[in-house]
């Protein structure tokens, strides 16, 4: 992934014309997450697919991540990750700016100011000299005259779940987004790799309120807890039997007979009615009990959980494995 291959955008595309000049801005491709590694899926998106998941974590801070050595946008809620796209940067000459920026302004029909008035459908301004995120042309490589472009589809999603004052961080690190812990460039990689590898953590008053959200790696062997965007809880936890597709559950309710899970459809998972997870694959994972008490005096409905097979931790790749469940 270090190198950027040229290919040029095979998928439907929408025209925009504009005197003599004719645009071409991609629709974008909703691609399916058909097995176990969220990091392959991302892997394997071409010019113009995205993924996008909102219902693993409905609520919460969103925080977009640019990676221009791998031409891809992250989008986490709630410090889950819930889209990706394919996206084309700065060019040579217009090498788009690294760094930590907010979102100044948000236009649906905006024009450029600097470049014929060129279309730049639901722009999100990051500088007032030009940098902003926009529906537009993908071709598999930078192209752009600095602005992040990306298919309109996942534009308008990205459009609709941010806000004015989203944080949006823009890096030349080469690393695939993992699904959880938000990559936070701002914090030591010595703190998050004890959060992510070491004993029992339990730091409610880290965020007091706010939405929950669970990540269970089976690769790391390691659950983590989220609320409002802050790593809470992490613990390392068993499961026995493989984890053969990522997989994401919301708490429906908590009554005497325990925690009611329900499984949430995720792109290319085509199934339709309820499905309830069962005491027995409940029983699947084990976790140090005095962390599980905690935990569950924090689970109410609406918490989600997302399992996958990947690592939490940068720079790793995740396969699907059977961890065997420790004897009592």
């Amino acid at each position: 992934m270090g190198s950027t291959r040229r290919r040029f955008l095979q998928n439907a595309t929408g025209s925009i014309a504009l005197g003599w000049l004719h645009l071409r801005t991609a629709e974008g491709l909703q691609a399916k997450l058909d097995g176990a590694s969220v990091t392959d899926a991302i892997e394997r998106l071409k010019p113009g697919e995205y993924l996008w998941a909102p219902a693993v974590a409905p609520s919460g801070p969103v925080l977009a991540i640019i990676s221009l050595p791998v031409q891809r946008c992250s989008v986490y809620r709630n410090g889950v990750l819930i889209g990706v796209s394919t996206v084309s940067t700065g060019k040579a000459g217009h090498r788009t700016p690294t760094g930590v920026f907010t979102v100044l302004q948000k236009h649906i029909d905006h024009r450029s100011n600097l470049y014929n008035s060129a279309p730049m459908p639901y722009m999100q301004r990051l500088t007032w000299t030009g940098i902003a995120m926009h529906a537009g042309n993908l071709p598999g490589f930078p192209a752009s005259h600095g602005c992040v472009r990306m298919p309109l589809t996942f534009a308008k999603l990205l459009y609709k779940a941010s806000s004015l004052g989203m944080t949006v961080v823009i890096t030349d690190l080469e690393e695939l987004p993992r699904v959880a812990p938000t990559p936070d460039l701002l914090q030591s990689v010595a703190a998050n790799a004890a959060a992510q590898t070491g004993p029992s953590i339990w730091q409610p008053e880290k965020s007091a309120s706010g939405p929950v959200s669970l990540i269970l790696s089976a690769s790391d062997q390691r659950l983590i807890v989220l609320r409002n965007g802050v790593l809470i809880g992490s613990a390392h936890v068993t499961i026995a039997g493989p984890v053969t597709e990522t997989a994401a559950y919301s708490l429906s309710k908590v009554d005497d007979q325990g925690f009611h899970w329900m499984q949430l459809p995720l792109p290319g998972q085509n199934w339709t009615g309820s499905r309830e997870v069962s005491a027995a694959d409940r029983a699947r994972v084990t976790m140090p009990d005095d962390f599980r008490d905690r935990l569950n005096g924090e689970l109410t409905p609406g918490v989600t959980l997302v399992v996958t097979a990947d690592s939490l931790r940068a720079g790793e790749t995740g396969k699907s494995l059977t961890v065997i469940e420790a004897d009592a």
